[in-house]
């Protein structure tokens, strides 16, 4: 056999070696076996107004009525069924219709730092109060029933909140921690610890409240992707939004990761995919089976079920 020809067959070898490295590697192995949730055919609760995009958060009162989701000209609303649709149910101190509503000519991104941006949403279930995380307001309460919100914090020890995205709720005490990038918090379900995430890092990070490990923070889990909110999966674990894979490629297979649930054992258990042209900022699990995905781009709130 020729030099060169010897060359490229021991070239195609190796490519072949490791590609079968790569497809049957201990890693691809493991997640391969973790239950996934196929979320390509999805509800949608449409918005249903002009350039109206981004219901980001997803919250349900007391009584189970909702979704509720700020969205981007800076209100609040909450979902009625598929007759009524969304109404609005709460707003900044700053907000008019006629202001922060947008156009072509006026897109969103002109008026949300008059009008507000709400990231975040949590309900204080025995008070009926509505905490908002807004990224331009600060942090924000909602009376029960809706309207006006009242701001409540927009510094703390002297320092404005910047781009305020994630808030939860113990009792009637606002937790917050300080570290860089956070991008969506939750309370763990023996309140002793918020899981954070923590974006650029790919991490969630665990920060404890009580014990004798309180004011410090460590990691729980590495993530393959870019993590946005995280949620109470209601059984001891959590479910995160994912933006995108670490790997991720816009050409190939028109599939990546939307979400990924962690036990209290900060092991993976759970997935979900679907098109690369989703990217969730959050991910809430109701009763049977279903959950509930928010995003900033889109303009309706998904609802993917369980078969």
């Amino acid at each position: 056999m020729a030099s060169g020809t010897r060359g490229v067959a021991a070239a195609t070898i190796s490519l072949a070696v490791l590609l079968l490295v790569f497809c049957f590697s201990p890693s691809m192995a493991a997640a391969a076996a973790v239950p996934s949730i196929d979320a390509t055919r999805t509800r949608h609760l449409p918005l249903r107004h002009g350039l109206l995009r981004g219901p980001e958060s997803v919250a349900f009162d007391a009584k189970g009525n909702g979704p509720y989701s700020g969205v981007s000209d800076g209100r609040v609303l909450k979902w009625n069924g598929d007759a009524l649709g969304w109404t609005t149910y709460s707003y900044s101190p700053d907000y008019s219709s006629e202001a922060c509503t947008a156009s072509l000519l006026r897109p969103e991104t002109a008026t949300e730092g008059h009008c507000g941006r709400p990231l975040g949403l949590r309900f204080h279930l025995k008070s009926g109060y509505l905490y908002v995380a807004d990224a331009y307001k600060g942090l924000m309460r909602v009376a029960p029933g809706g309207g006006e919100a009242t701001v409540l914090v927009t510094e703390v020890d002297g320092i404005p909140l910047r781009f305020t995205n994630g808030v939860d709720i113990d009792q009637v005490a606002v937790l917050q921690a300080d570290i860089t990038y956070p991008n969506g918090l939750a309370i763990s379900a023996d309140r002793t610890h918020l899981i954070i995430s923590s974006t650029g890092p790919c991490k969630l990070l665990r920060y404890w409240i009580k014990g004798s490990k309180a004011c410090t923070m460590e990691l729980f889990a590495d993530l393959p992707g870019y993590p946005d909110n995280v949620r109470p999966d209601k059984r001891g674990g959590y479910w995160v939004a994912l933006h995108r894979e670490k790997a991720e490629l816009p050409f190939g297979v028109d599939s990546h990761l939307l979400a990924l649930r962690i036990d209290v054992e900060e092991k993976i258990i759970e997935e979900m995919r679907g098109p690369k042209s989703v990217r969730p900022t959050e991910v809430l699990e109701r009763k049977g089976g279903r959950l509930f995905m928010g995003s900033v781009e889109l303009t309706y709130m998904a609802v993917v079920k369980r078969t």
